[in-house]
């Protein structure tokens, strides 16, 4: 299960706490020979692997195509242990290890990665949360979109498809969730992204739907090109 959630200013967030942001900085004039300036991204990451951790291949779909957009990236993680560590082979925990969240997103990050708890929201104009099973079991005890529904009442967000359709959305349950905690889900395509513009939080369901990798590739890149419009950059 995964799904990319992004929260743009001023829906910033911090660990569990939403802060104001300072609005971004007026485009230069059209005559004018100053650079544009560059978006400030957090990402945040919640270990190494889909049953316990980040869903990789989003993970790394969003680095690509920030990259792409120019942005600015510092990447972050909680320093505290995992729930528990899944054998990947398998799909079963491993009783045997211990790991810590902060150290295993440091794979995704080539160790470039800080602490979670140094996240200042007065530094990024944006935070993006790669879905994967760690956000359920390392953050805040929901997959991506769902943080956006317990954190923000009324919030629009995506996880695709609200009929299972044959296995093609195999979590598409996860839509009445949703809508149990007050908030509003929108029905989009594997390719797409919902923007909420009131709220600034931008979805796209990813690994929600059984579908070809590309397809979750465009996906995310669709949220990541709404999220740098947002940021006015």
């Amino acid at each position: 299960m995964a799904a990319v959630r992004a929260l743009v200013a001023p829906r910033l967030a911090a660990a569990s706490a939403f802060a104001p942001l300072h609005a971004p900085a007026p485009r230069a004039a059209l005559h004018s020979s100053a650079p544009r300036p560059r978006a400030r991204v957090a990402l945040v990451l919640s270990g190494c692997g889909v049953y316990d951790g980040t869903e990789l291949h989003e993970a790394s779909a969003v680095l690509v195509h920030l990259s792409r957009g120019g942005a600015e990236v510092q990447i972050f993680a909680p320093d505290v242990p995992q729930m528990h560590v899944i054998d990947h082979t398998k799909g079963q925990p491993s009783e045997s290890e211990t790991r810590n969240v902060l150290t295993e997103s440091a794979r995704i990050a080539r160790g470039k990665i800080t602490d979670l708890a140094r996240l200042s929201a007065a530094d990024h104009d944006a935070a993006i949360f790669p879905g994967g099973f760690g956000a359920a079991k390392n953050l805040l005890c929901c997959i991506a979109p769902v943080l956006a529904a317990k954190v923000l009442r009324g919030v629009e967000v995506t996880v695709g498809h609200e009929q299972e359709e044959g296995g093609k959305w195999p979590y598409a349950g996860t839509a009445e969730a949703i809508k149990a905690l007050g908030a509003k889900h929108r029905v989009k395509g594997v390719t797409e992204a919902h923007v909420d513009q009131k709220n600034k939080v931008v979805t796209t369901p990813a690994f929600m739907c059984e579908t070809a990798l590309h397809h979750i590739h465009d996906g995310i890149g669709a949220m990541v090109k709404k999220v740098l419009e947002l940021c006015g950059k």
